[in-house]
């Protein structure tokens, strides 16, 4: 492994982690498709599908850590809403982790499309009201919630994902979380959903461990800083950041696979 590889890999978990620490995603619906294209633009060693949500899944595990000890204060974390939707997730993305080995590569790819056009059909659905709720009066139907988050962590764990990228779009449309809870919360969801994904990747043997070590590094740096950045820009300005990376992702994912 060669220094412009390691450096395009850093700079791939770094920017990926910047944005999901600031948009309460575990990033890999934005290093899902970098891992995937970048490297052989630059003439480096391509990844497989199964290479890249592995590495994903490594690599969101301890992105998430970081994003959440970033919005421990100020009372953005809902417990009751974080402890029904990550066991749920827990379980689905360790079914879909696990599972994963017996698809094949386009099989991964198809799944990540549908969720990614999920998310962005879902963040241009107007959501009018939901950040003038105050944090301690939020209330939420418990049922939708795990039974969402559950689907969510099948389809999260088939790719190497957390699902975060669906799960903010959920909580603001779906269950009316105000955006700067949802944002936070995600982050805890993501965190326990990707212990599920990752116990299943490594069992299966779908880790590729330097590269992955290389992207956590860069997430522990990166997704502070994201999570920091993210208290102080404007509400709807996350809203609107999320659905345009969402929306070109899926794009991208969808070109590849008719095309």
């Amino acid at each position: 492994m060669d220094l412009a590889f390691i450096i395009t890999i850093f700079l791939i978990g770094f920017i990926g982690s910047y944005i999901s620490g600031m948009l309460g995603i575990g990033g890999s619906i934005i290093k899902y498709p970098m891992l995937l294209y970048i490297p052989p633009l630059f003439g480096l060693a391509a990844f497989s599908a199964h290479e890249v949500s592995g590495i994903s899944a490594i690599q969101v595990f301890f992105a998430t850590i970081a994003g959440v000890w970033a919005y421990r204060k100020g009372g953005y974390l809902n417990k009751p809403l974080i402890a029904y939707m990550g066991i749920s997730i827990l379980i689905g993305s360790f079914i879909g982790g696990y599972g994963s080995k017996l698809m094949p590569e386009s099989g991964i790819n198809l799944v990540y499309g549908v969720l990614a056009i999920t998310a962005a059909v879902m963040m241009f659905i107007p959501k009018k009201g939901i950040d003038d709720i105050p944090l301690d009066k939020v209330s939420f139907n418990k049922w939708i919630a795990a039974l969402l988050s559950f689907i969510v962590g099948i389809g999260a764990g088939i790719v190497g994902a957390a699902g975060a990228f669906l799960l903010v779009p959920i909580m603001l449309v779906v269950l009316k979380i105000p955006t700067r809870m949802a944002i936070a919360s995600s982050l805890a969801i993501t965190f326990i959903s990707s212990i599920g994904a990752t116990v299943g990747k490594i069992s299966t043997g779908q880790i590729d461990y330097l590269p992955a070590f290389i992207m956590v590094i860069a997430s522990l740096i990166a997704s502070p800083l994201g999570a920091i950045a993210g208290k102080k820009v404007n509400t709807k300005v996350l809203q609107v950041i999320l659905a345009l990376l969402i929306s070109l992702t899926a794009l991208k994912i969808w070109m590849d696979i008719i095309y």
